[in-house]
């Protein structure tokens, strides 16, 4: 099962991407942009940014593949008195919710996956987000110094979201991934705003 890998990083301590609150980068884009609901977490670990977003008001879903990170997530739902669903859902077979949303956040998962599985998680991804919904993706940058793993260019990012699938990369910003290390200024990120459009919308865009 494609949860296993990550329950294990759950069940043998704190994982170095679990800092105990928010990505201060997805705070300030929260407090620049309006988020619209519902609002979908891809890849939630242990809840912070659902709960982020509950605690505006907003309904939200996180999914991840890992149990162990779910059942936290639930415990801090319930802590913090907040309403929030979680479901243990694969990443690229998003569709199996049955349900879309206006919003979707990914912070810290795009970066996860190799070159074919961007352009699957890309399309899962489009099967959930609603006709102009927002897709915001904060990720691990190629560029500055002591770059994170796995870091990610901006063709990267318009390859997988691109027009002929559905995707308008509106914006692409330097920004920075706190880890638990101490001290950590953080990682170089981009957080990129993608919006859902129809291919013609698109094509459009591209050409205009």
């Amino acid at each position: 099962m494609a949860g296993r890998p990550w329950d294990a990083s759950y069940q043998e301590g704190t994982p170095p991407w679990e800092i105990g609150q928010p990505q201060p980068a997805m705070v300030r884009l929260a407090a620049r942009v309006r988020f619209a609901g519902p609002v979908l977490d891809a890849g939630c670990g242990t809840g912070e940014h659902a709960l982020y977003v509950a605690s505006l008001g907003l309904a939200v879903w996180g999914v991840d593949v890992a149990e162990t990170a779910l059942e936290v997530a639930r415990k801090k739902a319930h802590d913090r008195g907040l309403q929030c669903t979680f479901a243990l859902v694969d990443a690229l077979h998003l569709e199996r919710l049955g349900r879309e949303f206006k919003t979707v956040l990914d912070c810290g998962l795009f970066h996860t996956f190799d070159g074919e599985e961007r352009l699957r998680y890309a399309a899962s991804l489009a099967s959930v987000t609603a006709p102009e919904g927002t897709l915001h993706v904060l990720c691990f940058s190629d560029e500055g110094p002591d770059p994170g793993p796995h870091p990610i260019s901006q063709e990267d990012l318009r390859t997988a979201f691109c027009p002929g699938k559905g995707w308008h990369v509106a914006e692409v910003e330097p920004e920075r991934i706190k880890t638990r290390d101490p001290g950590n200024r953080g990682a170089p990120a981009w957080i990129a705003t993608i919006q859902r459009v129809s291919t013609e919308d698109a094509a459009e865009r591209v050409g205009g």
